[in-house]
């Protein structure tokens, strides 16, 4: 099931909570992707030797990047929460105060 049902408000009420469980699975499967991968990665590193364990190197950069790329995004996304909360709180206070814009 696609995720467009969960954005029409048309859509039977069952069929939007199908794929709003569909877009969480999703959404945790690729959550634990690249702890996973690294992990994977680890595993390989311990059952090679030799020149063979730097063919688990790629997989174990790959896994780091996505994990560090992932929590650079969410601090970017909390920030920008926090500011447009600051920014609303200081609009309100500004109307509270008679500072609003008057046309």
């Amino acid at each position: 099931m696609d995720g467009g049902a969960v954005l029409n408000p048309e859509a039977p009420l069952a069929a939007r909570a199908a794929a709003l469980a569909a877009n969480r699975r999703r959404a945790a499967l690729l959550a634990l992707s690249s702890p996973l991968l690294i992990a994977l990665a680890l595993l390989g590193l311990l059952h090679r030797s030799g020149p063979a364990r730097w063919e688990v190197l790629p997989a174990l950069l790959i896994g780091a990047g996505l994990l560090l790329t992932s929590l650079q995004r969410r601090r970017h996304r909390r920030w920008q929460l926090l500011r447009a909360l600051r920014q609303e709180r200081a609009l309100r206070q500004g109307e509270a105060q008679g500072f609003g814009a008057r046309a």
